[in-house]
């Protein structure tokens, strides 16, 4: 059966909805037709009522009428055109985001957090404005082509006085377009970088208070205001020579094409209806300068969806479809698996493992040798580049991503709590939500339930108002594991901050195995090896034993390991480190 996998486009961004932009594209067409027709009607009424001398109403309520309909033509564009921009943003930033997440989780990590908001905020909202803008520029550039026309068929002089400019004029915009791109995308840069380092901070506060370098970090999250600032002055510079060259210009083609009226006017050769009707045209043919606007705004939208496309392009996650056997063991197998890094290191280098169903197996091994990134491979977090794993017989990049995340479930060292309370977060996951009595028992399992109790509301209180500690966010993050039982428990390093009691208390819950079926426990401390039914014992990558920890005891390399390794891991919070 063929991969199946998220609908992926070549295009950088997706198609925005048809119909809003046909009534853009309608109403901005419409209003630029009715200012059209307004000079030539209001000049015939001038020139009816001098040589009649009585008000022709007919034309009077025709103008009255296109005057009308140029303002509500005018406010539907508005209206329309800023709906389905604030849409069409929703929906790339959705669109965008989805792609995110659902490839890879170290491809989406090789875009920093602030950069990554940066993208799916003000880039998505620059770039989703592109539609409507190009759809108004229909009516834009329709009104001074018009009124161009217009004056050629009033008085083929007046249009002829008009053209001198035109191609200085369009220098002007060609130098606008180029040169607005270029400074956009150099202040959206910077503007990532800046976003990146604030995130940085934020995230690190607790080390920077304690390093007492509040200043230094102060310092290094501004130290591209400068070059933002000079960006964005480039910019403005880049707008301001194009408006200042077009407020120059469009005013003296404007006096030019009235002067040659007033002489046309003088020799009989033009009416007075037909001068006011030259004189409404050389309005609307300079509006060319209300080009600049829109054409900047493209420019900078494009610059946008520039910074949008590596996301849209990265690869989704393909499967088959497959799902597991109904009351499978959970046993799991890796055959010849190979990892390798961007450069081509090898960081899990053919790693053959077996691990029957229903048992708890300790990862272990020095910083580096690749603990997390095997948890990671299977679990599926990360697809091998060579080799196959297996659940109960089943290839995991078979198994479709909703049942693999209802199978297999994972704890971090430092997980991330997502939902508005502390019962939201533990019931956050895959599959049928936990009721009240499966969150509760789930807490007990990982030692979290004496301190939900004593806060405030409980297992209501509010995340953001509830004071946890290192220890107490693990035990949570293990909560929500047991929480979703499935065939596989994977704990990356997940009991690393707990303390010698508790983290029996939890070994007692696994051993129990009323929450999973089988467990790989990334472990740094001789009593989760020691617990464990086997221990796999990694080293640069490759499997150095697996066995029995008692019997692995004996070789003083593998006691070393336990002296050397950190007491606790250094991953993102909800992120495996996969060289650790």
């Amino acid at each position: 059966m063929p991969g199946r996998s998220a609908p992926r486009s070549d295009r950088p961004l997706p198609a925005p909805a048809t119909a809003p932009l046909a009534v853009v594209l309608l109403c901005s067409v419409g209003a630029a037709l009715a200012a059209l027709a307004l000079p030539a009607v209001l000049g015939h009424t001038l020139d009816t009522l001098l040589a009649d001398r009585r008000v022709p109403w007919p034309a009077l309520l025709g103008a009255a009428a296109l005057a009308v309909a140029e303002t509500v033509l005018d406010a539907t564009v508005a209206v329309v055109g800023g709906t389905a921009t604030a849409r069409y943003t929703a929906r790339l930033r959705t669109d965008t985001l989805h792609r995110v997440l659902h490839t890879a989780p170290h491809r989406a990590r090789a875009f920093p957090a602030g950069d990554l908001t940066t993208r799916l905020t003000a880039n998505a909202a620059e770039a989703a404005a592109v539609p409507v803008a190009l759809a108004t520029a229909a009516g834009t550039v329709l009104l001074p082509l018009g009124g161009i026309l217009c004056l050629f068929l009033v008085d083929p002089w007046t249009g002829l006085a008009l053209l001198v400019g035109v191609p200085l004029f369009a220098l002007v915009l060609r130098a606008l377009v180029r040169d607005t791109a270029r400074a956009a995308t150099d202040y959206q840069r910077e503007q990532a970088v800046i976003a990146t380092r604030l995130t940085e901070a934020v995230d690190g506060i607790d080390t920077v208070r304690a390093a007492g370098t509040a200043h230094h970090e102060r310092a290094r999250a501004l130290e591209p205001l400068g070059r933002l600032a000079a960006h964005g002055h480039r910019t403005w510079r880049v707008q301001g020579r194009a408006a200042a060259a077009s407020a120059a210009l469009l005013p003296l083609l404007t006096l030019l094409v009235l002067a040659v009226a007033g002489v046309r006017l003088s020799r009989g050769a033009l009416t007075a209806g037909e001068v006011l009707a030259v004189a409404r045209y050389a309005v609307l043919a300079v509006g060319l300068g209300a080009l600049t606007g829109a054409l900047a705004a493209v420019s900078r939208g494009r610059a946008a969806a520039a910074r949008l496309a590596p996301l849209r392009r990265l690869p989704a996650r393909t499967h088959r479809g497959l799902t597991p056997p109904p009351g499978g063991p959970g046993e799991l197998r890796m055959r010849n698996v190979c990892v390798r890094s961007e450069d081509g290191a090898p960081l899990l280098d053919h790693v053959d493992l077996t691990v029957p169903g229903g048992t708890t197996v300790a990862v272990v091994g020095p910083s580096g040798a690749g603990k997390s990134l095997l948890a990671a491979v299977a679990g599926r977090l990360r697809d091998p580049d060579h080799g196959t794993v297996t659940l109960d017989g089943v290839p995991l990049d078979g198994i479709d991503p909703s049942a693999l995340r209802t199978e297999v479930t994972f704890a971090f060292a430092r997980p991330a709590l997502l939902g508005p309370t502390v019962s939201d977060a533990i019931a956050f996951g895959a599959g049928p939500a936990p009721g009240p009595r499966e969150i509760s028992d789930a807490a007990r399992a990982a030692a979290a339930d004496d301190f939900i109790t004593l806060l405030p509301q409980g297992y209501h209180t509010p995340l953001d108002r509830a004071p946890l500690s290192g220890g107490e966010r693990q035990r949570l993050g293990l909560a929500r594991a047991f929480a979703h039982p499935g065939r596989l428990l994977i704990l990356d390093d997940a009991t690393s901050s707990l303390d010698t009691a508790t983290e029996r208390l939890v070994q007692r819950a696994l051993a129990r195995g009323r929450h999973h079926g089988t467990r790989i426990v990334v472990a740094h401390r001789v009593s989760s090896a020691a617990a464990a039914d086997s221990v796999v014992w990694l080293e640069g990558g490759r499997v150095r034993a697996h066995g029995r920890h008692p019997d692995l005891w004996h070789d003083p390399d593998y006691r070393a390991v336990f002296r050397t390794v950190p007491a606790t891991g250094s991953a993102r919070p909800g992120e495996p480190e996969h060289r650790r």
